[in-house]
């Protein structure tokens, strides 16, 4: 069974840090780009970011609102992505998912999350 295990997720204050961690289960993650998706109340999904496979073209996206902010990698030998965000604004609060997705369509992601997602929530 194909999983995703979303966790990291915390309450921060505006200006604060989190990381954020998506272990892959029952494939390998290397096979595939990763993106982050996130959601908030009430409003629709926004692509985070997204990083290509292994075995890709190294290639690395971020949404303009978070660019400068968010750092996406990736640890293939612990199968496990990661999403570090810093200097968080409230606007950044939201379920956070990963999800195996072309970095072409992350920010058009309509499928099903194979995981939780990890809540964040950033107020004073």
């Amino acid at each position: 069974q194909f999983e995703f295990v979303e966790s990291g997720g915390d309450s921060a204050q505006p200006g604060g840090s989190l990381r954020l961690s998506c272990a892959a289960s029952g494939f390998t993650l290397g096979f595939y780009a990763i993106g982050w998706i996130r959601q908030a109340p009430g409003q629709e999904r926004e692509g985070v970011s997204c990083i290509s496979s292994s075995d890709g073209d190294g290639r690395i996206v971020y949404a303009d609102s978070v660019k400068g902010r968010f750092t996406i990698s990736r640890d293939d030998a612990k199968n496990t992505a990661f999403l570090q965000m810093n200097s968080l604004k409230p606007e950044d609060s939201g379920i956070y998912y990963c999800a195996a997705v072309p970095c072409r369509s992350y920010n058009h992601y309509v499928g099903n999350f194979w995981g939780k997602g990890t809540l964040v929530t950033v107020s004073s």
